[in-house]
């Protein structure tokens, strides 16, 4: 920082003799200078880097001299430094790096097709830092007093005295008025009589109670096949297992059975303990799990014999074992069978000479013993019922049932009345809800289809879709709609889609070819009529399955079908059509129209027509998206200048938002009736066989004709009997400036359309309902931008010309 501030002096002085800056401005740079400098100083402390040995170091070091309060003031900067690297670890430990796979794990996946995990490996992966320090737990009896434990000693009765007291590297402490006294190597729960009596020596009718506070830091080595091997700075009170904790535990080519504790006394190094995880892990039993002690070593040995157990076994996994393990020991270790083990055998893959792998076949409680490479696999039972038939469909209770000798599909339904799904009845049990908010919704295929015109035109606009208009008109829609405030919230809904009576299958595997045939029968034959040929007799295996119309096409005639008749009827409503039922017929049976219908403004629409109509308007917009890609590529590549670039790709943008668009419109369905403008009747109506989703709207006759478009005066205009185009024309004050004068057409009432090209629009005849169209005029800023770029070209060339004649 010092260096820093000189610099800017310098440099300011610099700047000041060239008469960049002038004195008093100099000394006020200074001033901010200095501020700037004793402001940042703090935050400039760059903290004491991490070594690697102390990122490998979970457990930390706990100084043990003198109390809490004294340790944050006697303790020295690397004391501190160190805690405070160990909280830091603490609180943001780095995940645990995953290791290879080993080579006899991929042995295994090419032998059963999956992996299988080394058993005990997952207890080393992302160990928890959540544990409690090892300082702050209770103190056992056994525990040996040595160098660096902090002693808190109270004596009351004749004397009154207290204090903490830290164990030097001799052993000691110093205890006012009584000299030194060695405490190492006493035990925690001998301690306080220890004291007590030496104290005796000086004081009489007196106790003492003896606590610890910090206790000692001892340093310890684990080595081997660890996945963080080096040296490791733990508590006193740490265990065998801490380190190995600490460690990260073994590598997959480290041994778990035989975690080796070394230690050095006066004859040389000695194996203290051999710890085996595996009795943690399946016997939960530590007892072998030893305290540490100064200069300990924990060592890991490579990995010994492993072998791998699959298929219906509780802990499939690959072990680790001891020599002489034979097979049901093995199973023993993996916690056993699954309850769908198949049978007593199981299969033994294993190394045969060193050379290539063999199979064999050994019985389950068998005493093979195993060896290295060996693979055990255990397989599950077969998904086969016994003696059980399978009933599915359009039924009331689908599942298993249990096959008896000279069963048939009889006994399997014995009634029509459970050809009825479940589905069916909650349905119709929510149509008695008494909710004030609830209304019959029409989803999914059970939905009735005879509104499914209105409904989904009006579902898609919700969802940002356009009605199609092209060929068709909204008349019998806007007059046969209510002025009423209230919307309409009752529909008829098919609770569920009417059963098949004519086809039902059983399907059925032959024990013999093991191919599969379908024997299909009549339901209503057997259940409406009682013939007992279609009574089929059932097998073990079989599957028996009833179809409803939705899950098959089924002819129109034995469809349920509904049509929906709305508007100038004497009675409208919805009604279910009977097999080959025409549109005259069901008119007469409705009752005919009222005297206001007026059938030449009348809407019939057609579900099927609807679904052909929306294909064709997707082919023609898949169409159109392959002629404006073809036309982009060619128009950038005839492009002479930039702008002629631009403006190809702006006319490609517009002609594609034009394709989304029409991309988002919902055809109606209508079909023209050709009806005429004086049509009375059911007999005028044209004999149509119907579908279901059939709706035919009639409005009543309207008193008004309309003119749309580029007119001076839009509006609906009083119809009087007799006039023609041009005169409505007029009343609307006639085209305007932006008007296409000859490409007006008439919109008739019916939805068909009556333009230049069939005859003179201005005398033609109008009719209740009709609509005049006046389009706007074309843009022709392109054409003229054209000639005016061939007049530049033209007017240029000529100009050139004129420059050689001169020069000649």
């Amino acid at each position: 920082m010092v260096v820093n501030l000189v610099l800017k002096y310098r440099l300011s002085r610099q700047f000041a003799r060239r008469g960049l800056l002038s004195l008093p401005l100099l000394a006020s740079l200074l001033l901010l200078l200095a501020s700037n400098a004793s402001a940042q100083t703090p935050a400039q402390v760059t903290p004491p880097p991490i070594t690697p040995a102390q990122i490998a170091t979970p457990i930390a070091a706990t100084p043990a001299t003198g109390t809490t309060e004294r340790q944050q003031t006697n303790s020295t900067p690397n004391d501190r430094r160190a805690a405070d690297d160990t909280q830091d670890r603490r609180e943001s430990r780095p995940e645990a790096i995953q290791q290879p796979p080993t080579e006899f794990q991929r042995l295994v996946v090419d032998s059963i097709g999956s992996s299988l995990p080394i058993f005990g490996a997952d207890l080393f992966t992302n160990v928890p830092d959540t544990f409690a320090h090892l300082n702050d737990i209770p103190v056992g009896a056994d525990y040996v007093i040595g160098p660096g434990d902090e002693l808190r000693i109270q004596v009351f009765g004749q004397i009154n005295q207290q204090g903490t007291f830290t164990v030097d590297r001799t052993g000691n402490i110093a205890f006012p008025s009584v000299g030194t006294l060695h405490v190492a190597g006493v035990r925690y729960d001998q301690l306080a009589g220890f004291i007590k009596s030496q104290l005796d020596r000086v004081y009489r009718n007196f106790d003492v109670t003896v606590n610890l506070g910090q206790l000692r830091s001892i340093q310890v080595y684990v080595t081997g096949d660890a996945r963080r091997p080096g040296a490791y700075t733990v508590s006193s009170l740490s265990t065998l297992l801490n380190a190995v904790f600490a460690s990260g535990g073994p590598l997959a080519q480290g041994s778990m059975r035989d975690i080796q504790l070394k230690r050095t006394d006066g004859s040389g190094s000695t194996t203290v303990v051999h710890f085996d995880l595996y009795d943690l892990l399946l016997k939960g039993d530590k007892s072998k799990d030893v305290p540490l002690q100064p200069g300990d070593v924990i060592f890991i040995p490579p990995v010994g014999e492993q072998v791998a157990i699959a298929g219906s076994i509780n802990n499939p996994a690959i072990y680790e074992i001891t020599p002489g393990t034979t097979a049901s020991q093995l199973m023993t270790l993996a916690g056993g069978e699954t309850s769908i083990a198949l049978g007593n055998q199981v299969r033994l893959e294993r190394i045969f000479e060193h050379t290539m792998r063999s199979i064999v076949d050994v019985p389950r409680n068998t005493e093979v013993v195993l060896a290295a490479g060996d693979i055990l696999f255990v397989n599950p039972i077969v998904n086969r019922y016994n003696d059980a038939v399978t009933l599915r469909g359009n039924v009331t209770t689908p599942g298993r049932y249990v096959w008896h000798s000279g069963m048939r599909v009889s006994d399997l339904v014995p009634s029509r009345d459970q050809l009825i799904t479940r589905e069916y009845y909650r349905r119709r049990n929510l149509m008695g809800n008494t909710t004030p908010d609830y209304a019959p919704q029409s989803t999914g295929s059970l939905a009735l289809r005879g509104n499914s015109t209105t409904q989904t035109t009006d579902n898609a606009v919700a969802n940002g879709a356009t009605p199609a208009t092209k060929g068709g008109s909204s008349l019998s829609e806007a007059l046969t709609g209510s002025n009423s405030i209230f919307q309409a919230t009752n529909d008829l809904v098919l609770s569920a889609p009417d059963l098949d009576w004519n086809y039902a299958v059983v399907e059925r595997l032959d024990a013999q070819t093991l191919t599969t045939s379908l024997i299909s029968f009549n339901p209503g034959a057997l259940y409406l009529r009682g013939d007992q040929s279609q009574n089929l007799a059932l097998q073990p295996g079989d599957v028996v399955t009833f179809f409803s119309t939705a899950d098959l096409r089924v002819p129109s005639s034995q469809q349920t079908r509904f049509v929906r008749l709305e508007g100038e009827f004497v009675a409208s409503g919805v009604y279910s059509v009977a097999p080959g039922e025409t549109l005259r017929q069901l008119l007469a049976r409705a009752g005919g129209f009222t005297g206001d219908a007026y059938l030449y403004g009348s809407e019939f629409t057609r579900v099927s027509t609807r679904r052909v109509q929306q294909q064709r308007l997707n082919e023609y917009a898949d169409t159109l998206d392959a002629q404006i890609s073809a036309m982009s590529a060619s128009g950038n590549a005839r492009a002479i200048s930039d702008r002629d670039a631009a403006s190809a790709v702006a006319s490609a943008q517009d002609a594609r938002e034009s394709v989304a668009r029409l991309r988002r419109a919902v055809p109606l369905g209508r079909i023209v009736l050709e009806l005429k403008p004086d049509s009375r009747g059911v007999d005028a109506v044209p004999d149509l066989p119907l579908e279901d989703g059939d709706r035919f709207v009639v409005p009543r006759i309207p008193s008004i004709v309309s003119v749309e478009g580029q007119v001076y005066s839009a509006n609906s205009y009083v119809f009087e009997r007799g006039r023609h185009e041009r005169d409505y024309l007029r009343q609307a004050g006639g085209p305007d400036r932006q008007a296409d004068k000859r490409r007006t057409f008439i919109l008739r009432a019916d939805g068909s359309v009556y333009s230049g090209q069939y005859g003179d629009v201005a005398r033609a005849t109008m009719f209740p309902g009709d609509t005049i169209v006046v389009p706007p005029q074309f843009d022709r800023r392109a054409v003229l931008r054209n000639l005016l770029d061939i007049s530049t070209v033209v007017g240029q060339f000529g100009l050139g010309a004129a420059a050689i004649n001169v020069l000649k």
